[in-house]
Order: structure tokens, then sequence, then C-alpha cells
């Protein structure tokens, strides 16, 4: 049996580091290997700002949520003065997990086993009984729970065990201006569901950073995700993204349905954004709706979408009647999505595949976020640059005849 490759060394990655024009796919073991995906879960999942939930599933009174960052567990709460706390999820006294699942807590974090409690800061407030005989050097202060380091980005939580890492604005770089007008901090969740899908969790990103595949497998969406009308839209950061410029409706009013936001440019008031923010979040922006995909990888050959629907101040007493023609196209969409990745994980994993090339014009996206890969792999820190422009022609797309420009920054707050 041959050696498993060094997936550390820079030079195992020289096909995928080659310009778009030249570069290979990533091999088979990206998807498919035991050893990749627990050094991937070491090397990308503990060292980037991991999406862990949207902001309003916290609240300030004492809701927790237990979420998972890479290998570790972690729980999030916000304490008395509603500031988010992140802690790893293990009792500083012999270790015992603290919370299993999402809960209501109260004011304190009680551990199950010996009853040492927590206050919402992570301070260590009560241990019963343990000074009936004096403990030398014990002092509760030193004791606290253990706190990791939590953002958030416009509705979203994220989450980063690397205490290197730059903040979650720097992260995904122009993306905070990008998204500036639709005040996403403002919109709340209105549904969610949860799916496990027996493929990698890099196959379902970079199934939706391409319209590739749009007019095989998607022929309803490409009437009102048209190909013609789908241009980049990446700056400089950790995400890859296009837009569908405009979005039309055709013979179903899926999009229109509900209010748009209030407040919003020319531009944003006719796109769709679809957007992949590394390492672990799909996300589909329409000016009155927004489509999450949480990616929780559980395994090389599983992975479990946390998909949530959040609407602007405009739909928040939307009915269900309304709402659902919207949640129903999605899950129609996604249900398409499924079928071809697991169809995509099968031949990977058993039909002898060997890296193919990318094209160009459609796959640029998964190609800048295959070296983003590489680059967590080999210990690269560094967030890439973006397209020059929003509104030159870039591979065959054409030119977006509404742009996103940088002037419009802070239009509406």
């Amino acid at each position: 049996m041959a050696e498993a490759p060094d997936w550390t060394d820079e030079a195992v990655w020289a096909q995928t580091r080659r310009p778009v024009a030249e570069a290979s796919a990533l091999p088979r073991e990206a998807y498919a290997d035991d050893g990749f995906y627990r050094l991937e879960q070491e090397r990308v999942f503990h060292t980037s700002w991991v999406c862990i939930g949207t902001a309003d599933e916290v609240g300030p009174d004492g809701r927790a949520l237990v979420r998972s960052v890479g290998a570790r567990s972690v729980v999030v709460v916000r304490n008395e003065t509603g500031d988010l706390r992140c802690f790893a999820n293990a009792c500083r006294h012999r270790g015992t997990e603290l919370l299993e699942t999402d809960c209501d807590l109260g004011s304190t974090i009680r551990c199950p086993y010996h009853r040492w409690t927590y206050d919402r800061d992570g301070q260590l407030v009560a241990t019963p009984r343990f000074n009936e005989v004096p403990v030398d050097g014990f002092d509760p202060v030193d004791y606290g729970l253990h706190a990791v380091r939590i953002e958030q980005f416009g509705c979203l939580l994220f989450a980063t065990l690397d205490d290197d890492a730059p903040p979650v604005g720097e992260w995904f770089g122009d993306l905070s201006h990008r998204l500036a007008g639709y005040q996403l901090e403002d919109w709340r969740t209105l549904d969610s569901t949860v799916i496990d899908i027996r493929a990698n969790w890099k196959l379902i990103s970079e199934n939706f950073q391409e319209y590739y595949h749009l007019p095989g497998v998607h022929p309803t969406l490409a009437k009102v995700s048209r190909v013609a009308d789908h241009y980049r839209y990446q700056g400089p950061g950790m995400y890859c993204g296009q837009t569908t410029t405009p979005v039309t409706s055709g013979d179903r009013d899926d999009w229109t349905v509900m209010q748009p936001a209030e407040g919003l440019d020319e531009s944003d008031a006719v796109s769709g954004r679809f957007l992949a923010l590394f390492p672990n979040v799909t996300f589909s922006l329409l000016p009155n709706h927004l489509f999450v995909i949480r990616l929780e990888p559980l395994g090389p050959g599983l992975t479990r979408e946390h998909c949530t629907w959040l609407v602007p101040p405009a739909n928040y007493d939307v009915s269900d009647e309304v709402f659902s023609v919207t949640r129903t196209f999605w899950l129609e969409v996604n249900d398409e999505d499924v079928d071809i990745v697991e169809r995509n994980q099968r031949g990977l994993t058993a039909g002898g595949y060997t890296p193919g090339r990318l094209s160009p014009r459609f796959e640029e996206p998964v190609h800048r976020f295959h070296n983003m890969v590489v680059d967590r792999m080999t210990g690269e820190e560094r967030i890439p640059d973006g397209d020059p422009s929003d509104d030159v022609a870039l591979y065959g797309t054409g030119v977006n005849p509404l742009p996103w420009l940088p002037a419009a920054v802070g239009r509406s707050g």
C-alpha cells in the first residue's frame, strides 16, 4: 500500500495551486479519506471562523446553544448584560460535558456531575462541599470556564479556537461593506430544518459556488436565476461569491411573494447574492429573504445541513401561507442538490476517480475555495484578494449591468 501523502506539504498541492485555466480539482482523499478528514478538522476547522448559528437563537434570558467547532464542543450564551459568551463544553473540575443540547439555563451553568457552577460570564461561583477539607492553593478565580472567541457577523454567529485569527470582520474582508445595505443584523429567523446528507461538506459548498450544473440539475431554478444573468461577486475576503442580476420571476413568483427590505439600492433591490462563507456557510440573499445553510461535518462522507430562513423587518409578520411558497421552492432546489452531491460522493469514493480539470468560466469560485482549503492545510495565513471590479467581464460572464460599487457603502446605514 502506498504511503499517504503529507497533506501539510505545499508540494502535494501543485496542481491545485496552478491558475484556474491550468488547475485540477482536489484529490479523492480530500472527500473520502478518514485520515484527511481528521487532519482537516484540526487544520481547517480549528483555525477558522466557523459559523455556529444565528444571532437570534441565543437570547438574553439564559438560552444556551451547544455547537461543534471542528472536533470541539462549545457552549454559547449571553451574559446578564446581553454580551455574547462562548466556552469549552467541559467542567473545570474533571472535564464533564456541561450541556448536551440547546436549553434554557437561567442564570448559571451547572455541571451535572459534582455540581460545580458557573455564571454566564464563565466564572466559577459554587463548588458544593469542596472545601470541607481545605484544598491547598485553590482559588475559584483560576477555574473559570475556558473562553472561546465568538463574534457576530450580520445575523450569523462565528466562533474560532484560534487565538491568533484576525477579527471576523477582517476574515470576511469587504463583505460587510457589500452587504451593508441589507442591514442583516436586524433580520430574524422565520423557520429552520435539519437534513443529513451522505456527502463531504466540501462537495456541498462547491456545488453551491458554481452554476455550471444549473441547467442540468435545476431546470426550474434556471428560469429565474438564468445562467446569462450570473456574474462573479467577490472582493478580498474568505468567501466565494456570485450574483444573479436581475433575478426574474418567469412562470413562478417564489422570489417575489414577500415584501423587500427597506432602503435597498438599485442593485441590491433586483439581485440575488449567492455566497459561500469559508468554511461552512452557504448564503442565498434575496431582496426579501435569506436562506442560510450551515454545514456541520460529521465524517468524510456525511454532513448535517442546518437550513434557516431569515427575513427583514418588513416580513416579521408574514403569514405561513405566503412564506410557504418561498420555503417550498428552496426545499425543492435543495433536494435536487442533495441528490447530485450524494451521487458525486459515491463516484469519488468507489468510482476510481482521479482529479479532472476546472472550467475557468464557471468554476473560478471553486478554484478560489480549493486554495483556501489548501492554505489552511499547509498553514498559509492568507486572505485571498478579490476580483479587481464587479463591472468588468470575467471569464466570459460579461459585464454586470448593475454592479455593486464601493461608492454605495453606507447608503442605508
